[in-house]
């Protein structure tokens, strides 16, 4: 199998190659989904010309298995829920609560630990980009969407390297346009289509979206993608 991306900003720039209408407009800003969407949207909003933030959103796993999506959740308001696994698994309401409300500790973590203060973004009227470095079983995304629909942006636009087909399908109608650099058949995991897929830690995500409010450019990083370009085979 070839490995489409060298790294999620390898992959950011392929994205940003299709979204190149949105460059240099005032009313655009591209929301990264902390932690690994994080890179992807800096390399988006660094090629666009357009300003960065973050959406923080969880995914809901089952207990002892977070790998395995129950829903997802933000940081105030209704989670995203998948009534239907929820039945057949029989989670105890209280065992869900429990999971719901320790996501919630994490996204408030993360508020302190990447804004340090600053204020969120002011989305109404805005075109969202929303950026993540993949999807799975689109249930961050999607609770993403609901989020961000809160704002009364403009329009919404998910952004993503890879995806499944059916993840693909079930969001293109969700949102005013989807783009999706790959969705293949059979999907087993998003990381299979990366070389580099190590975790993304807090401070990278900080240190990123640092030098995006400075208005400072990458570029170590982007000299880091062109020496993983010209090795790419």
């Amino acid at each position: 199998m070839r490995r489409l991306f060298n790294n999620r900003l390898h992959a950011g720039k392929l994205l940003a190659g299709r979204l190149h209408s949105y460059a240099g407009r005032d009313d655009v800003i591209v929301l990264g989904l902390p932690r690994g969407g994080v890179p992807t949207a800096f390399a988006v909003a660094e090629d666009l010309a357009a300003p960065l933030d973050v959406l923080l959103v969880r995914k809901l796993g089952l207990p002892g298995y977070p790998e395995y999506a129950i829903g997802a959740v933000a940081g105030e308001g209704p989670c995203l829920l998948n009534l239907e696994e929820l039945r057949l698994l029989g989670m105890p309401a209280a065992a869900l609560n429990e999971e719901v409300d320790r996501e919630r500790e994490e996204i408030a973590r993360r508020e302190v630990r990447y804004r340090g203060g600053r204020p969120p973004p002011q989305l109404r009227d805005r075109i969202v980009l929303l950026v993540d470095d993949g999807m799975a079983t689109g249930a961050t995304m999607r609770m993403a969407i609901l989020v961000a629909r809160q704002a009364r942006p403009a329009k919404i636009i998910v952004a993503v390297p890879v995806a499944p087909q059916e993840v693909y399908r079930a969001l293109a109608g969700e949102v005013d346009a989807l783009v999706c650099l790959h969705t293949p058949h059979p999907f087993h995991s998003v990381g299979e289509w990366y070389r580099d897929f190590e975790q993304v830690g807090d401070e990278e995500v900080a240190s990123l979206l640092a030098r995006a409010w400075r208005g400072v450019a990458g570029a170590t990083i982007s000299t880091r993608i062109c020496r993983n370009n010209s090795t790419a085979g």
